[in-house]
């Protein structure tokens, strides 16, 4: 009798799991930017919840939550309910965090339910207004003549920034001063009141600086020149940077244990709203591809993030904190 019962149990509850998923959202669904306002994630996560509200008919609201590169916000939402009610925006700022920092409330490989990559976005190297170098040899000769003088600013200890211009100083062979500040208005703030030389920043957060002639932009640092800007090198055009690439990416994630029917309508909603054309041109205009796919490769992309990014670290001897 127990045993019929509990077989009865099991099917109701495999019956429920999908109408629950068809039901689903019944309330408020919050987002949360693991980092401030102005940046790309806050741009991407923005276009994004306005779309997911018209689409899924429930209200969804924006929350930033900045501070330790992302990772405050990570940890909120690995401590969040697993009902699909609270989703973030990840960047690859989130995963080389979890390789620079120690001591993470949370594990970045097992915490989080991967939904689905949406957009990837390039890196350009821009100088303050009255630097000489106007490209990319003649920044890195600037830099060997005076090593250690030049500094770069970025978001943050061990942001995407940071790495990117690690990266590129291992590359290179050069030696540069790195000068962490928030986040990225902050330091575009910075670079543009002469403060430091140099940023390694995303296209989105200073397209507007580039546009209207106050910065110029030496090299985009993916391989590939970037769409947002396209009169601009890649790094790798310069012919002294062999093998460099760095760009960025977005993508929307959850605490770990949604139930898999939510994952996977979440999943089918973003790819349906990166296929809108009205959203493709925003996120476009905002200095991003979009990009699109499963939850299971989004999930072997950031492994295999975690992987190069921990390389970097320990090539440039940065050591965890």
């Amino acid at each position: 009798m127990i045993g019929r019962t509990l077989t009865l149990a099991a099917c109701l509850l495999a019956l429920a799991a999908p109408a629950a998923a068809q039901e689903w959202p019944l309330q408020t669904i919050h987002l949360i930017i693991p980092f401030g306002p102005g940046g790309g994630s806050d741009i991407v996560g923005r276009v994004l919840a306005q779309a997911m509200q018209e689409k899924l008919g429930q209200t969804v609201v924006v929350e930033n939550r900045p501070g330790a590169g992302g990772t405050l916000g990570n940890e909120a939402i690995s401590r969040a309910e697993h009902d699909g009610y609270t989703l973030g925006i990840m960047t690859a700022g989130q995963i080389i965090q979890a390789v620079m920092l120690k001591g993470l409330r949370y594990d970045t490989r097992t915490a989080f339910d991967p939904i689905a990559q949406v957009a990837t976005a390039g890196l350009v190297m821009v100088p303050r207004a009255d630097f000489p170098a106007r490209n990319v040899k003649e920044l890195i000769a600037a830099a060997k003549a005076s090593p250690g003088k030049i500094v770069f600013g970025s978001p943050g200890f061990g942001a995407t920034q940071h790495l990117a211009a690690e990266l590129f100083k291992q590359t290179a062979g050069v030696d540069m001063l790195h000068v962490p500040y928030r986040t990225s208005p902050e330091a575009t703030t910075a670079l543009l009141a002469g403060q430091v030389d140099v940023v390694f920043e995303t296209v989105s957060a200073v397209l507007g600086q580039v546009q209207d002639g106050r910065l110029r932009a030496l090299a985009v640092t993916g391989k590939d020149r970037f769409p947002a800007v396209p009169d601009v090198p890649a790094a790798i055009e310069s012919g002294v940077l062999p093998g460099y690439d760095v760009t960025t990416w977005y993508g929307v994630f959850a605490p770990r244990g949604v139930p898999p029917a939510v994952i996977a309508k979440l999943n089918k909603t973003l790819n349906q709203i990166i296929a809108d054309p009205t959203v493709r041109e925003r996120l476009t205009a905002a200095g991003v591809i979009v990009q699109g796919g499963t939850p299971e490769a989004f999930g072997q992309m950031m492994a295999g993030e975690l992987t190069r990014w921990e390389a970097v670290r320990k090539a440039a001897g940065l050591e965890q904190r």
